[in-house]
C-alpha cells in the first residue's frame, strides 16, 4: 500500500510541475477529471466522420472504390509528410535516426506501390469508364500533398522541366521557378502555352501554399539534410540504401504502378483515351520521360541515362 501511496504522490507531484509552468491550478484539472467519458476507439479514431468523407457522384458501385482507394492515398501521403517534417526540421540528425525515417517513409510508399492491384483490377472497366466523365476537369494531379512531398524531397532544381534547367538556379525567384516545374507541361497547352483548367483550378487553390512551401525547404529538404551530415555519415552503406530505395520506389515504381493502372482503363476502347484532366498522361507519367530523380548525386552515369527505361 505504501508503494502505491509513494507512486501517487511521485504522480501527483509531476503534475503539479506541469501545470505549474502553464500556470494553471492541478486541481481544477484533476476535478475535471470526475466528469470527462472514457475514451472509446470510434471517438479516438472518428470513425464516424471518416464513413462519412466518402460522396459519391453517381449510381455506379465502383465510383465507391476509386474515392475510397484515393482517400486511403491521401493520408499515406499526410503519414510522409508527418516524417519528412521530423526529419527535416530535426536540427543535425544522426544517421542512425535519419535511415530509420528514411525507411518509414519508403515503406508506406511501397504499401502505395502495391496498392495499385487494388485500381487496376478492383473497378470494372465500364463501370470506371462511366463514371469518370463526371469528373473532368478533376485528376489526380491535383494531390497537393503529393507536390509537397517532391518540394520536401530534393532541390528545387530536381523538378524542374528539363527544358529550362540551364536557365534556372537557386537565385531564380521561386514564382520563376514555379512556372518551370515538370508538371506545369502536363497543364499546358504545348503550342500556346495557355493553361488548362486543371492547372489553373489547382494553382488557384494551392499556388500561395506550395510557394511557401518550396521556400521552407530549399535548405531543409531531405537531400539538403542528407548533405549536412559529416562526410563519413555520407558514406554509410545502410543510408545510401535506404535514399536510393526511396528514390526509386517514388519515381520509377509508384508512378509506373499508377500508369499501368490508368492504361487498364484509358486504353481500353470504351473512351477518348484521354486522362480527366486533359494532359498527355503518358508522358507525364512515364518516368522515362521525365526523369524525376530526388538524389541524382546516388546513382551511376548508367543508371541515370536508362533511368525508367525498359519498364
Amino acid at each position: 500500500m505504501s508503494n502505491l501511496t509513494n507512486q501517487n504522490e511521485t504522480i501527483l507531484e509531476a503534475l503539479e510541475q506541469k501545470f505549474e509552468a502553464i500556470n494553471q491550478k492541478t486541481e481544477t484539472h484533476l476535478e475535471g477529471l470526475l466528469w470527462s467519458k472514457p475514451i472509446t476507439y470510434w471517438d479516438y479514431i472518428q470513425t464516424d466522420a471518416l464513413l462519412n468523407l466518402q460522396t459519391q457522384r453517381t449510381v455506379l458501385p465502383d465510383e465507391m472504390v476509386f474515392i475510397m482507394y484515393h482517400q486511403v492515398n491521401e493520408l499515406l501521403f499526410k503519414m510522409i509528410l508527418w516524417e519528412i517534417d521530423q526529419l527535416c526540421h530535426k536540427d543535425k540528425p544522426e544517421t542512425g535516426y535519419f535511415t530509420e525515417k528514411l525507411r518509414r517513409i519508403s515503406r508506406y510508399f511501397d504499401m502505395l506501390t502495391t496498392s495499385f492491384d487494388i485500381m487496376r483490377d478492383g473497378m470494372e472497366v465500364e463501370q470506371y469508364m462511366k463514371f469518370r466523365n463526371t469528373l473532368t476537369p478533376a485528376s489526380g494531379f491535383q494531390s497537393a500533398q503529393y507536390r509537397m512531398i517532391e518540394f520536401s524531397s530534393t532541390d528545387l532544381i530536381n523538378l524542374i522541366d528539363y527544358r529550362f534547367r540551364a536557365s534556372i538556379d537557386r537565385n531564380t525567384p521561386y514564382s520563376h521557378a514555379f512556372e518551370h516545374l515538370y508538371w506545369q507541361a502536363a497543364g499546358k497547352d504545348y503550342h500556346t502555352g495557355e493553361k488548362s483548367t486543371l492547372l489553373v483550378n489547382f494553382e488557384k487553390k494551392y499556388r500561395q501554399e506550395f510557394l511557401r512551401y518550396m521556400e521552407e525547404y530549399n535548405t531543409i529538404n531531405i537531400w539538403q539534410k542528407f548533405k549536412q551530415l559529416p562526410l563519413e555519415d555520407q558514406k554509410d552503406l545502410e543510408l545510401v540504401k535506404a535514399m536510393r530505395h526511396y528514390d526509386y520506389t517514388v519515381n520509377v515504381t509508384w508512378v509506373m504502378g499508377h500508369l499501368n493502372a490508368a492504361k487498364k482503363y484509358i486504353e481500353s476502347g470504351q473512351g477518348s483515351g484521354e486522362a480527366t484532366g486533359g494532359s498527355d498522361w503518358k508522358k507525364y507519367m512515364h518516368p522515362k520521360y521525365q526523369r524525376r530523380i530526388f538524389f541524382p548525386e546516388l546513382w551511376s552515369e548508367d543508371e541515370l541515362k536508362n533511368w525508367g527505361e525498359g519498364l
